[in-house]
């Protein structure tokens, strides 16, 4: 017998294993029964989710609904006010007391707004024209020629309008097709104007005639007295570049052509226009005129909405991108399908203040962008990259124009500092320096420069009414052309590299015909007995600000202060049609030289656009 009383080793009981089997599928099945219930729960969340949002959608497309017939109505009831208002206006040019009272009544009894319209006296205050913007160190370039009234506020505010001294101008008339807060006067001292969603709409309302200014184009003298219309052909340009030669029917020369056919648009009723002979658009509309034949049709193709005021609006040689300048960046779209494709802007630059892209201009290969701005320096971009391939350092002042040369070797800039700059590409430097050094000239910045097809010449326009054209090898002055009143904004060749067209703030656009001595020099020599104006189109209401020509030589494009675009026949000197497609002044034109039938527009509305021009 053992000292040690052992307890013999029992196995454990069957039924504690049952009992932690069972706790274990309880535990199991309460969480089954969370998991359940949440999973309700989110459904339910998920459900009311969507309902809601589904609610939020049908209130939305009910307030889109409700401002769109907002917008047809404040529509509807601008017209009918610019139409009473201008019914007004004539019967108060007539001098009729009477029957100025009596269109007053009229306007009472048109839906109970006489209390918003108000016609202003015809003071000598707002009978003057706006003078020019000043070019040079801590002026403001584009706050003179913005539309003060096309546009709401804007919160992007570029430095104030400086009001310079009103000097001997030229007077005008106030739109008649205008509301009061449309007309022509003083600007505000307020920022320029940009881009706002509760503006005056593109409608009828801003496209009344201005009393007194004259419907004809005019030419020059020495130009010949053009005769009746008839259906002679047009000879061919024979040193034109073979692109699109075929736009529209043949058209009667400018010889053949009457001083009644040329009458500008701003003059016509648009009410008195046929239908065939306008379109309207969602937001804009042009008007062709009745007083010729009709050989185009317009329609809008992309709308870019851009993040500041649109300076400079550009089409790549090819017509596959359309570069826009901005504050601070270009943007480049492609043409087709409107995608912006790439966005260049120097992050080195200092983000105090605004540094607008005054300027733009494609290699003809395409591969680099050339850009001016307000800090002096031209950039050269390699597209593809997006970055700065180099810079072109050596204005003093802001750089308002740049142009390529068509064997991409040369590129011409020009300056408020008086000067334009010829660079070498391959060479990366600067080639000549060209002052303009005229001693009765007192502001002579230049605003604009062009490059001839042919690269053997330079034009220039400045603020001293003068478009002068050099030697682009030698940097000699061959051409000094006078006969703008006031400062010369544009110029562009024409495809034959003899012809010029410039554009001004005295409203007109002015073709030239370059001389060419008896020992096939260009020269100062030239008879000008003759005249070197070979036509001056008549027809804006306001600042002409671009001028463009197209690759056909068939069609010269203007844009200007008064929010329009005009198509003008350089043959005849008459406008085939007036496009009113922005809210504010057109800034830039530009045409496709690809053999597209495409132009597009910058504005102070923020606003780039691309549109297309057709024969019927």
């Amino acid at each position: 017998m053992s000292v040690y009383n052992h307890r013999p080793m029992v196995p454990a009981p069957q039924s504690r294993i049952a009992e932690m089997l069972d706790a274990i599928r309880a535990e199991f099945d309460q969480l089954s029964r969370e998991i359940y219930v949440n999973k309700s729960e989110r459904d339910n969340i998920e459900h009311k989710m969507n309902t809601q949002l589904q609610e939020m959608h049908v209130f939305q497309q009910k307030l889109m609904e409700f401002e769109r017939q907002q917008q047809a109505m404040k529509k509807q009831y601008e017209d009918e006010i610019a139409r009473l208002r201008q019914q007004l206006e004539q019967v108060q040019g007539r001098g009729g007391g009477s029957g100025a009272a009596a269109a007053a009544a009229a306007v009472a009894a048109a839906g109970g707004h006489s209390s918003s319209v108000h016609t202003p006296p015809l003071s000598a205050s707002n009978q003057q024209q706006q003078p020019p913007p000043s070019i040079g160190p801590g002026s403001n370039y584009f706050g003179g020629i913005m539309n003060p009234h096309g546009n709401g506020s804007s919160s992007q505010g570029p430095p104030q309008v400086v009001a310079p001294p009103m000097g001997d101008q030229h007077p005008t008339t106030p739109h008649s097709g205008y509301p009061p807060a449309m007309q022509s006067g003083p600007l505000p001292p307020s920022s320029y104007i940009a881009g706002s969603n509760n503006q005056q709409g593109y409608g009828y309302t801003s496209r009344g005639p201005v009393p007194g200014t004259p419907s004809a184009i005019s030419s020059e003298p020495g130009t010949p007295k053009r005769k009746p219309a008839s259906s002679s052909a047009i000879p061919s340009t024979s040193a034109a570049p073979p692109m699109n030669t075929a736009v529209g029917p043949t058209r009667p020369k400018s010889s053949q052509m009457g001083l009644a056919a040329s009458g500008a648009l701003g003059d016509v009723d648009p009410e008195s226009v046929p239908s065939n002979m306008k379109i309207e658009g969602r937001d804009w509309f042009a008007l062709f005129n009745p007083k010729t034949p009709r050989y185009l049709t317009v329609s809008l193709m992309h709308s870019l909405d851009l993040p500041s005021v649109v300076c400079c609006v550009k089409f790549s040689w090819d017509g596959r991108w359309l570069a826009a300048g901005c504050n601070r960046a270009t943007y480049i779209y492609d043409v087709q399908t409107a995608r912006r494709t790439c966005v260049l802007e120097d992050t080195n630059v200092q983000r105090d203040g605004d540094l607008y892209i005054r300027s733009v201009c494609f290699s003809p290969d395409g591969k680099f962008l050339a850009t001016g701005a307000e800090d002096k320096q031209i950039r050269i971009w390699d597209i593809a990259a997006a970055r700065i391939r180099n810079t072109f350092i050596g204005h003093d002042q802001d750089i308002y124009s740049l142009d390529f040369s068509r064997d991409s070797r040369v590129i011409a800039s020009g300056s408020g500092d008086r000067t334009i700059r010829l660079w070498s590409m391959t060479e990366q430097k600067v080639l000549h320096i060209i002052p303009i050094q005229d001693l009765d000239q007192k502001d002579s910045g230049v605003t604009s420069v062009a490059i001839s097809p042919d690269s053997r010449l330079v034009a220039a326009g400045s603020l001293d009414k003068m478009v002068r054209v050099w030697d682009i090898h030698s940097g000699q002055l061959l051409e000094r052309l006078e006969g703008h009143k006031d400062s010369v904004y544009s110029v562009a060749f024409m495809p034959d590299g003899r012809t010029l067209v410039s554009g001004s703030l005295d409203k007109t656009i002015k073709m030239w015909q370059l001389g060419e001595g008896m020992d096939g020099r260009y020269g100062m020599e030239r008879d000008r007995s003759k005249g070197a104006c070979k036509m001056t189109f008549t027809g804006h209401k306001d600042f002409v600000l671009s001028v463009a020509c197209t690759p056909d030589s068939n069609w010269i494009v203007s844009g200007s202060k008064d929010r329009s675009v005009q198509f003008w026949d350089p043959r005849t000197g008459a406008t085939q049609f007036m496009l009113q497609g922005h809210k504010n002044s057109v800034i830039s034109v530009a045409t496709s030289l690809s053999g597209q039938t495409l132009f597009a527009t910058g504005s102070g509305d923020n606003r780039a656009r691309i549109w297309i021009y057709e024969p019927l």
